[in-house]
């Protein structure tokens, strides 16, 4: 989970919890929202986690940022 990884060192941060009405979200921020993801029926956590590194990975590609709670 590098993307992860180099969030934080850069002084990012990730959260888990409720969100809106959603019982389980996974966030990225650095100064703003990088990804937001609703958890998935069965979805593990440690599955959760690595759709997150992939999201964050897509925003330092190209700046792509994923919201599953607020961009449906």
């Amino acid at each position: 989970m590098n993307n992860l990884e180099a969030l934080i060192e850069d002084g990012g941060e990730i959260s888990l919890g409720r969100e809106d009405g959603y019982p389980f979200v996974a966030i990225a921020t650095d100064e703003d929202v990088v990804a937001m993801l609703v958890r998935r029926e069965g979805e593990t956590l440690t599955a959760l986690l690595r759709r997150l590194d992939r999201a964050v990975g897509k925003y330092f590609e190209n700046g792509q940022v994923i919201d599953e709670v607020y961009d449906l």
